[in-house]
């Protein structure tokens, strides 16, 4: 494989790292009220640009996204690893895409905040209710991500994501079983964020003209776990699970096989 696109790949994985090590880390201390914030990935650019230098840490995070997007683009058309287009490969591939176009879209935001005068200032967030004619598609678009979730658990399970790591380059077994770890946890925070989400999108169809219709997103995922009689624990552990995710996208920066 070409060394600009293994580059590209690895500079998108840091940045993924980013996004969902800041979003752990900021939901982890809300759990316990001791700072941060139930954060999605849009409320992570919003914390960045407060920062001191945001405004170039929002490009270089900005940048580093759209490489992350290229890669899942390359990955989908141009089929590097031989993934195939059987019925498995093919729906591997549109996933690639459509992961390709909402991570060109969080980098483009990153960099429009980064050049922007006033910046987001945190504005007010509008709620999507989605008209009568789109309830099937939000319907829809819930029992994706319920599959979505279902393939993080048994991805989880199976420990198949070890299998695109370089083991070879790794000379300590501690090493290998830390990624691992990293990868069990983070896959599981990840399918229980994103089944919560199906479970907002599947209702949000089935509750079309009602305010309790509202599309919501990770930062209310969060929420619905605090809720829960377990307290913050709940919420604590899963966004501990969420930052392990983004060690783990660190690791496969690192060590990452593309034979």
């Amino acid at each position: 494989m070409d060394d600009k696109i293994i580059k590209t790949a690895r500079t998108g994985f840091v940045a993924k790292g980013v996004v969902y090590l800041i979003t752990g880390v900021l939901a982890f201390l809300a759990a316990f009220n001791l700072g941060g914030q139930k954060a999605g990935k849009l409320e992570v650019i919003e914390f960045l640009e407060k920062q001191p230098f945001g405004k170039f840490i929002l490009v270089a995070l900005g940048l580093g996204l759209c490489c992350y997007a290229l890669w899942r683009f390359i990955q989908s058309i141009q089929d590097p690893e031989n993934i195939g287009d059987d019925g498995k490969g093919t729906i591997k591939r549109i996933s690639f895409f459509i992961s390709g176009l909402i991570y060109m879209g969080l980098g483009f935001l990153s960099l429009i905040n980064a050049f922007s005068q006033t910046g987001n200032n945190g504005g007010s967030k509008s709620s999507l209710k989605p008209p009568e004619y789109q309830q099937s598609f939000f319907i829809v678009v819930g029992f994706c991500l319920a599959g979505k979730s279902v393939y993080q658990f048994v991805k989880a399970y199976k420990g198949t994501f070890i299998s695109k790591f370089n083991l070879k380059a790794m000379s300590e077994t501690t090493k290998i079983k830390f990624i691992k770890n990293m990868g069990y946890a983070g896959l599981s925070a990840r399918g229980i964020l994103v089944g919560i989400i199906a479970y907002f999108f599947i209702t949000a169809g089935l509750s079309v003209g009602n305010t309790s219709g509202e599309m919501k997103g990770t930062e209310s995922a969060f929420s619905f776990l605090q809720q829960n009689s377990s307290g913050p624990w709940l919420m604590g552990i899963v966004a501990a699970g969420l930052a392990c995710y983004g060690v783990y996208m660190f690791t496969m920066a690192r060590y990452r096989s593309f034979n």
